[in-house]
Formats: C-alpha cells, structure tokens, sequence
C-alpha cells in the first residue's frame, strides 16, 4: 500500500472526480459510511456520540456520519463549529441533509463561551473528531483550540476523522509539537499519508489506525514518494504451499554467530535466530556456531542442525574455519547467511567475519557484533555487494550511528532520511529499528512498519528478526525486498498478539514465538475492506479512554 503526501491525496481525490467520474460528494458518502460502521463496530455498546465537525469537508464527513449514526438509532449531537453560511460545497450539502432530519440535536456554535455551555455533551460514549484533516496545517488555533480544551472534561473515547485534529498529513516524527487531539481510533480513507505510518496518533500503542476504501480507483493513487506500508508485503507468505513442497524447496539457513567462553556465554543468540527461521518456513537451519557453545545452542530445538566451528581460548570463532576445506564443509548447499548474533568482536572473530563475508556470495542477513564488525571497516562494503548481493543490515540505531559515523541522537532526529541515504549509498537493504521500524531499499523504495510495542525492548528480539529475515530470504530470494518487509511486519505483529491480554513489562522475546501462527494467518485488510495499519480488528478501544468500558 502506498502512502501518499497530502498533495497527492488531494490531487488523487480531484483525479478520482475528473477522470474517473466519481462525484466528490459521493466520496464523502462513502466516507461517512465507513466512519459509521466503524464507530458501531468499535464500539458496539455505545449509545450517545458527540460530532465536532469544522468546515471543511473532514467537518462533511463528520455530519454525513452523525446523520448515519442518528438513524441507527444511536443518541448523537453535532456540533458545527463555525457559522452554517461559512460552509460551501459538499459540506454545505452535508449540513443541509443532517439539519432536514429528525437524527440527534445540531449546534452551530462560534465563540468557545458557547461550547462550553454544552456540557452535557462530553458525557458521550464516543466523541467524533473531524474537525480538521488531510489539508490542515498546524497549529490548532480558534474554536478548534478551544474544543480541545473542552473535550479535556470528558472520559468519552475518542474517534479521528482522518487524522486527529492538530497533526499535519505529512509529518513523520514520532510526535509533534503544538496542541492535538487525543485519539483512541483513527479512521483514514483511501490511503495512508506519512502521519499515519510515522506517528503515535493513538493514546495507546494498541488503539486502531484504519484505512476504509471510499470508491477511489487504483489508477488514481499516485505517489512519487516512494513510500510504502510494510504490511502490504504480508501477502506473500499467505500463498498455500503446493501439495508434493518438500524441504529443499525452502531453503537452508545458515546461522552464523555464538560465544562460549571466557568472554562470557551467548549461545542463546544464534539459537534464537536460527528457531525464528525454522518458525517462518525455511526448509533447513543449520546454526554454526563455536565448538564449545555446540551443545547450549543444540538443546534449544530437536529440529535444528547445527555446526561446529573452531574456537579460540576465550570461546569466540577463529579464521582457521576459511581454510578452504572448512569453508566448503560448512557453507556447502545454504542458501543465506545470517551472521551477527552473539558473535562477539575479537581481532579473531573480525578476522573470521570479513573473510567469510568476502568469500561467500549468498543473500547475508547482518546483524549485531556483525554490525559493529562492518561500522569498523567501511571500505569493506564494496566487496561486501558485490556482484549485486543482497545484503540486509538490521542495526538498532546504536549501531546504526556507528554505521554511519554520527550521533545516536542525530540518527533518531532523522531516521528517515539517514535510512534511505546510508542503503543507496552502500547499495544494502537497511532494517533500522525502533519504534515504526524502517525498511530502506538500495533503488530509493523505503517500507514503514506499523507493528510491534514496547515490551519488545529486551534482549532476544533483534535475534529473532534477524532468523525471520533469513528464513524469509531462503523461501523468497526472487522477491527479496518483500520478503524482508513481511519478516519486519510479521515480528513485530507476534509480539503484539504475545502481549496483548499479557503485560508488556513480563514478556520476553521467544514469548512470541508462540504466536508466529497466529500472525501469519491474520490478514490486515478485513471483509469490508478496512486496511488495519495498526490494532487488531474487533478488539474495543483501552477501558481507561472509554466511557462505555467503564458501564
């Protein structure tokens, strides 16, 4: 799914009327329909919605969807907050139709004095927000303002209309600076812009972000920013595997990484990954690891495969493994590399890591002490791709300052931008996680992840990323760029199926595991079409911003 600049969706929606005959006010039916249905479905026990509309057509939408909301019989009060002569076009109409019916108390109402005589009205189960939308730019000023600081009395969950009023379409920060609405829900049309992607809009990690389609056609979303959402990539591993599939098929991942010794033990690393890769579809996995570390990793998994490699005194892999005869024994048949987990970084270990980098050709998957390894030697890179490898680097962004030569803090301020520009420099694909993980492609093309939460911050995680990645790549190497995408997306995704009903501060990284199943059988876009860029559809908004939840 693309996501679209504010200008784009504008022009997409002009394109959509113009060339494609489809009246504007039609779309903003369509619109209020999907708002509607969404509230009902959300909040399936509420009886009493509060609508702020403005007057623009986010404001349309909003008075379209009181009016479907009055008919079905739920209690509704709409709120116009502007005079009804400012209003033109299809708002105007959409204010026209709500006023000719008998569906719930209407109020134009132009001073913030006269909002606040209204109080009975925050005593909703649901309060609709579309005041502003895909065309605002910041910050909230007036009557909108002023609305904010009134809905602060209310314990009503709370329902953007295209996006909570105060953020602009086109940010891509995590936040913003200057007043915004609170928002429990969001419901978008069409397509994404980069506020939905990027930001946290939602009071809760788990609240819903949706895109409903309205009637616009393919044809009309046009972007140049090549920007997607990476859950988009999930439909390729909801393909059936064919009946007479048999395990070379899918590829043999090799595991590359492990400490036992002295220097501490990390035998856990790869043993997590390669258990991810095995968990995703990959027809074999081999965990390569020292000698000493053999039997720990062994004992995580009868399934697994495993490789012993020769170890230096303080437990950490040696270059004697290139030795020609060595190098072939253990790289013979695998058709990606992950290497990077619980690698360590001794002079043996760099040694080993850039020499079996540079002696073999397979899709590389890197990771961890692999990174810091390659931070340590950039002129490596070239040889590092190529041929045209594919070559996909997961760093945090303390690796990835490393990576780059900047500050951590420089990295967060602009993970965009030091993403896209680090992997068409260096020709990788670069998985820079985080909150909102992003996926940067070699031709320019960047993925934004919307899944995942905070109890993934503990030590296992990126392992299991890394063997997803891997296992991934074996079954998909003519479609790399996809696979990768769909890994970021489907782990995150499992952490979030872990944690929910759970607690974020108790859950560990293999808790997910469990859960790889049940993410690879969801499916973000449901029967009516809603795309589920964030939560879990049929779950009702967190108790804590509800009204209802509370009766």
């Amino acid at each position: 799914m693309r996501v679209l600049a504010a200008a784009e969706m504008q022009a997409c929606d002009r394109a959509t009327t113009e060339r494609f005959g489809i009246p504007s006010l039609e779309l903003m039916r369509g619109a209020a329909a999907s708002i509607a249905a969404f509230v009902r479905q959300q909040y399936p026990r509420a009886k009493r919605v509060t609508v702020l509309c403005g007057r623009g057509n986010n404001g349309g939408d909003g008075m379209m969807a009181a009016r479907l909301l009055g008919a079905a019989g739920l209690e509704v009060t709409t709120f116009l907050l502007s005079t009804p002569a400012a209003l033109k076009g299809d708002a105007a109409q959409a204010w026209q139709e709500l006023a000719a019916c008998d569906h719930g108390a209407i109020h134009a109402v132009d001073t913030a004095e006269e909002l606040a005589a209204h109080g009975r009205a925050l005593e909703a189960d649901v309060i609709l927000d579309a005041l502003v939308g895909t065309g605002f730019a910041p910050p909230l000023k007036g009557l909108a303002l002023a609305a904010l600081d009134w809905i602060k009395g209310s314990r009503a969950a709370v329902v953007a209309v295209d996006l909570p009023s105060g953020w602009a379409a086109d940010a891509t920060s995590a936040a913003v600076e200057g007043p915004v609405f609170p928002a429990d829900a969001v419901i978008t049309f069409t397509a994404p812009k980069p506020a939905h992607v990027f930001g946290q809009l939602t009071r809760g990690w788990e609240q819903p972000v949706v895109v409903a389609p309205i009637g616009s056609p393919d044809e009309a979303i046009v972007s140049t920013l090549g920007m997607e959402w990476a859950g988009s990539a999930q439909e390729l591993t909801h393909a059936p595997r064919a009946t007479e599939a048999n395990k070379g098929k899918f590829g043999h991942v090799l595991v590359v990484g492990g400490s036992f010794g002295s220097s501490g033990g990390k035998a856990g690393a790869p043993a997590m990954a390669s258990l991810a890769a095995m968990r995703v579809g990959a027809g074999l996995v081999t965990a390569a690891v020292p000698a000493p570390a053999l039997g720990a990793t062994a004992a995580f998994a009868a399934e697994l495969m495993t490789w012993p490699l020769l170890a230096n005194t303080a437990g950490q892999i040696t270059p004697e493994n290139l030795a020609p005869e060595l190098l072939a024994a253990f790289t013979v048949g695998k058709s990606v590399l992950a290497i990077g987990p619980g690698l360590g970084q001794s002079a043996d270990t760099v040694k080993f890591t850039l020499g079996l980098l540079a002696a073999t050709e397979m899709p590389a998957v890197i990771d961890a002490d692999a990174l810091n390894i390659l931070a340590a030697n950039p002129d490596f890179f070239p040889t590092l791709v190529k041929g045209g490898r594919t070559v996909v680097l997961t760093p945090h962004p303390g690796e990835m300052a490393r990576l780059a030569g900047i500050p951590t803090a420089e990295v967060q301020a602009n993970r965009l931008e030091v993403a896209s520009s680090f992997a068409r420099k260096n020709g990788v694909t670069l998985v820079l996680k985080g909150a909102r993980t992003l996926i940067a492609h070699p031709e320019g093309r960047v993925a934004v992840n919307t899944t995942g939460n905070p109890g993934m911050a503990k030590g296992g995680s990126g392992d299991l990323l890394t063997g997803m990645v891997a296992g991934l790549l074996a079954q998909h190497p003519d479609d790399a760029g996809r696979a990768v995408e769909a890994a970021v997306f489907l782990h995150g995704l499992a952490a979030d199926l872990a944690v929910r009903g759970a607690d974020e501060h108790t859950f560990l990284a293999t808790d997910s595991l469990a859960h790889f199943s049940q993410a690879f059988r969801f499916r973000s876009r449901t029967t009516n079409g809603y795309v589920w860029l964030q939560g879990l559809p049929g779950e009702l908004s967190p108790a804590r911003a509800s009204h209802e939840a509370a009766e």
